[in-house]
This record gives structure tokens, sequence and C-alpha cells, in this order.
């Protein structure tokens, strides 16, 4: 038997490494079953290249609780080591047996190593009070070793007997990490951290993990039918996804991986953090914000890179040079993607746009290079269903919808069914108006008049269609300037909560005697500000501005100049305000129901 001190810097590591090296303690587990995969890989490879004689047999890794003895076992059938070996890399921590292992191996196909057999090993320390390593080497007439250690620099390493070549560790739990021996406790663990990883693991006789998982794969191995399984693998209660993008880069940086474009059908059901990362398919985030752009955290899938940290911290991540060569390769990626499905199958786009529409507006907003790219795939849907690229709706309305200052006028609508009169009055002249009825197409809409500078939005209901593109155009009234006068007296009412402005207009005789519009830029700040945002509260009190447009071409309103009782004079002016207003849906509370009562009592 040998007793002695590890070698360490520090006087004793083992505070220092409970308290510093990992933020959350079932990393430990993460840790242990990596360096059993680690154990596993170098023994297919050694045996690729002939230096391991004989046969590998069946290479697994098992975990086991004992509650009796308050122990968690994980034990592999890998490479195992020798006293020598033991000393070495356990006794010697500045020593990494992974990093020396990958050094002398480097190139073959199998050296696939994961952690770093030193500090990743020591984390076993976290929760154990002691811990036991019995290990035997893939080398003949090599003796078993067993080596153990309190927590303290003091080891005990002696020879041993085990059953086969492998490694167990058996950890004796602290009190204060007995919970990890509850099953239930452990197999969440496995869930999260070991779901993917490349060696089969056993816990409770049952394997855990799926060791070829979709995306280590080469995408003309696998079938639609695949990726989908894939996906419920992931995710088991969604909705099949509309597509996806396979990853797979070796240089500049290593990258593969399987992102999803997720089916959303409002917006208020996106989930962020649904892409998950892993390093040689251990997993060790979903919190990808640095790696992937902002406006596809909104996909799901993963992304599996050696080139990012195992051990990850968040600041370190940051800082790291191949984080924003990933984060922009995924754009490309996802860019190219889009623009090839539009190119290859544009009424499958079209039909998808109403998920896909989220993603490309909010890229476009918040990323310059998406946003030159996706030219040649957003599109607009208009009210007729018909979908239009930006070139496609300006080669459109070349003719009729470019206002004074030579700028396209996009009309749109947020409310098809509500702005149906105002719709129905732009289509009569010739207009193409488009749908905006997403949560983020307020903002879009502002983002997009900064960046596209011939372009103008305005809402449909705005302005009296006559006024939406402005030409300098005007139509003369057949009013005379007296009857145009006491028209703007007669509609000239102060309205609660609302600051009213009349004018008198020669509009078709078949146009609506009144229209109610809000200016384009107050109503923006109104709506902003219902939804909160820097000036929200002051906006949102402010009173409504309104203007009432009056037809003084239309047969109503020469009707009510000529109307003697002066009572339903009145009303029939009050009933045409109100239903204007209505169609803004500025009617409200009381003044809602008096317009029914007054409704009512004019047609008895």
């Amino acid at each position: 038997m040998q007793k002695g001190s590890i070698r360490v810097q520090t006087e004793n590591i083992f505070p220092i490494i409970k308290k510093f090296l990992y933020s959350e303690h079932d990393i430990f587990i993460r840790e242990l079953v990596s360096n059993a995969v680690d154990a596993s890989q170098k023994l297919k490879t050694l045996s690729s290249i002939g230096e391991m004689k004989g046969e590998i047999g069946e290479l697994r890794i098992d975990i086991s609780i004992d509650k009796d003895k308050k122990t968690l076992t994980i034990a592999d059938r890998g490479i195992g080591m020798s006293a020598e070996e033991v000393d070495k890399y356990l006794n010697q921590v500045a020593f990494s047996g992974a990093e020396e292992f990958l050094e002398k191996y480097k190139g073959q196909n199998e050296a696939n190593i994961i952690g770093h057999f030193g500090l990743g090993f020591y984390s076993s320390f976290m929760v154990s009070s002691k811990v036991e390593v019995v290990s035997q080497s893939f080398r003949e007439n090599t003796p078993a070793v067993r080596w153990e250690c309190d927590g303290s620099p003091e080891y005990i390493l002696e020879e041993s007997v085990r059953d086969g070549r492998g490694t167990s560790i058996i950890m004796h739990l602290n009190d204060e990490s007995l919970e990890f021996l509850e099953s239930s406790r452990i197999s969440t663990v496995l869930e999260k951290f070991c779901k993917f990883l490349p060696v089969p693991i056993f816990f409770e006789d049952k394997q855990i993990n799926n060791p070829m998982p979709a995306w280590t794969k080469k995408p003309s191995e696998l079938t639609t039918e695949d990726y989908q399984q894939f996906y419920k693998e992931l995710y088991p209660f969604s909705e099949p996804p509309l597509f996806w993008i396979h990853l797979n880069v070796d240089y500049p940086f290593n990258l593969t991986g399987i992102l999803y474009f997720p089916k959303i059908k409002q917006s208020y059901e996106i989930q962020k953090d649904k892409i998950q990362l892993y390093s040689n398919q251990v997993f060790v985030t979903d919190e990808v914000k640095d790696i992937v752009p902002e406006f596809l955290m909104l996909l799901h899938g993963v992304i599996d890179s050696p080139d990012i940290p195992l051990n990850v911290s968040r600041s370190y991540l940051q800082g790291d040079p191949n984080v924003k060569k990933i984060n922009a390769h995924i754009t490309k990626k996802v860019a190219d993607k889009l623009e090839e499905i539009f190119g290859q199958d544009r009424k499958s786009f079209e039909e998808k746009w109403e998920s896909l529409g989220l993603f490309v507006k909010y890229g476009m907003m918040t990323d310059d290079k998406f946003l030159d790219k996706a030219g040649k795939f957003f599109v607009m849907e208009d009210t007729d269903g018909k979908f239009h690229t930006l070139e496609e709706y300006k080669m459109a309305t070349e003719t009729l919808q470019k206002n004074k200052d030579g700028k396209y006028v996009v009309l749109y609508t947020t409310q098809p069914v509500q702005q149906d009169a105002f719709i129905r009055q732009a289509r009569e002249k010739g207009y193409v108006v488009i749908k905006m009825e997403t949560l983020v197409d307020a903002a879009f809409i502002n983002n997009m008049e900064m960046k596209w500078s011939d372009i103008s939005f305005v809402r449909v209901d705005s302005d009296i269609t006559d006024n939406l593109i402005d030409k300098q155009e005007h139509s003369d009234s057949v009013l005379t300037q007296e009857e145009t006068e006491k028209v703007k007296t007669l509609f000239d009412k102060q309205v609660e909560g609302i600051h009213l402005q009349v004018e008198v207009k020669g509009l078709s005789p078949n146009a609506i005697p009144v229209t109610a519009t809000r200016p384009e830029l107050m109503r923006r700040m109104k709506d902003m500000a219902s939804v909160g945002g820097g000036m929200a509260s002051f906006y949102a009190n402010m009173p409504d501005e309104v203007s009432l447009t009056i037809n003084g071409n239309h047969s109503l309103i020469k009707s009510i100049l000529e109307e003697q009782n002066v009572d339903r004079q009145e009303k029939l002016v009050k009933n045409l305000s109100d239903l204007a207003l209505l169609s803004q849906g500025l009617l409200k509370g009381n003044q809602l129901t008096d317009f029914i009562n007054r409704s009512v009592d004019m047609m008895s």
C-alpha cells in the first residue's frame, strides 16, 4: 500500500474545488460520465491502430446507487489505469490525461476527447466525504488498483481486484448531497447532460442515451422522417417543425448541429432558449445568446462545437474569438436556407410565412447582414392573399403609390376585419394593401422606414383614401363656401377624450359621408404606449387626435343641410360622427350606449 500527499500547488485544493469550480453541483455527473466516455473512446482508438490486443467487447457506462452504503458509482469498461497512471493522473493535478492522449494520437478518428481528466474528476469531491477509484488497465498482466481520498491532500493507493477492464468511481456522498441517492434526481441530471453521449449509458438497467443523434450523421444519411423524429426526441410535446437546417462546418472552426424552424401561430407563443449547446455530444448549456444571433433564438435545435470550452462561463464565452465566427456563420446558413426554399418552392414558403415572418422580420430589424440577404425572400401578403417581395410590391404600385417625394407608400392594415371599409375604398382606387397583424409589425415598420430610404408606411385608415398618398391633388366640393362652413359648424362638436378636427372635402359621391381617421404618427405613438416604452405614459395620457372628414359630395350631407327639424338634424349629424368614430374603435361606454339608443329611436 502507498500513502502520500497529492502534489498540488495550493495547500489544499479541495475547498477551492467545492466552492468555485462549478456553480451547479449536479455538473459533477456530467464531468465523471464525460471522463468515462473518454476512457471508452480511447480504447476504440487504441484498438483501431493495433495498440490494444483482443476484443473490445461491449463498451458501456453503468451508473448505480447504493442507499445503504450512501454511495453513487460511475463505472466504465474503457482504457483503465495502472498504479503509475493513477498516481500520475489523480495525484498530480497539473497533468491532464486527456490532453496528453490527444497530443499523442492527434489525427486519429476516435480521439474525440471531451474533458480534462484532472479538474473534472475532482468535481466528485463537491458531493463526497470520500472518493474511491478502482481501476483495471487494458494492458495485460497489469494488476487492478484502488485509490482512496477523503478530500484532504492525503490519499491511499493499493493493489485491488476488479471484474474486468475499466474504471469505477465510488462516491461516498456527504450529508448535504444525499439527494443524489434518489433515482429521480439522477435521471433528471442524466437526461439533461448525458442524453446524447456517444457511448451507451445505463442507469437502473435501462439505457438513457441516444449515442448516435441525428446531428452526428451526414445529411445524406437522414430522411425527412429522421429529422422529424429527432425533433420529437428533443421536444416531445411540440407540433412538427416547418423545416430545418443541418449545420456541418470543419473550417475555420468545428460545428455541427440541426436548427429547426418551429410552427408559430401566434406571436405570444414565441419561446426563446430552446437551442441546446453541446461539446462533443456533452450538454453544456441552453443559454446560447452569444453563440446564436438574437433573432435566431426563436429557433429550436442543437449546436455542437468542440471549439467552445466545456466548462463554459458566459463571460468567457463572450470573449471567445470562435463565438463571433460561429454567430456570423449561423446567420449566413439560415439566410441561405431561406433563400433556397423560397427559390425552390415559393408556394410552400408562402404557406409557412405566418410562422416564418416572425423570424425574418426580427432578423431584418436586428442584424444588418441578414437584412441585406433578406431582400431575396422577405414577402408581404396583401388583403387578397397574394404575396409580394419588396421589389414586386414596388413594381405593382409604381404608378399609383408614389408620393410627391418619390417614395413608395406601402399601405397596410393591422386589423383587416375592423378596417374593412377603409381597405375597400383603397382597393377601389387600385391601391395594394398589405397585412401587418403580428406583434413585431409595429416595431418592424418604424425600423424599416429608417433603413429603407425610398419607403413610407401608411396605415389604410390613417386618412381618407384621397389623402393616403400625398400627391398634392385635391377634389372640389359641390358645396358653396357658406354651406361648407355650416357643415363644419354642425359636425364640430367636442367628443369626450378626443381632440376633433373637422374638414369638408369634395370626394366621390359613392364614398362614405363621414370618415374618422387618426394621424399616422400620433397613432403609432399611442400604439407603442399601449405596449410600454420610454415615453409610454406621456403618449398614453394624451387625448386621441381624430380627423373627421365630411364628404361634401354625398347626398346625405345635402339632406342634412336641407333638414328643417333641428332636433332630427342634430341626431343625424351625431349618428354619422359616431359611426365614423365606431370604425376606429373610439366609441365606448356611455357614448356607445347613447349611439345605440339614438339609432333605435330614429328608426322608430
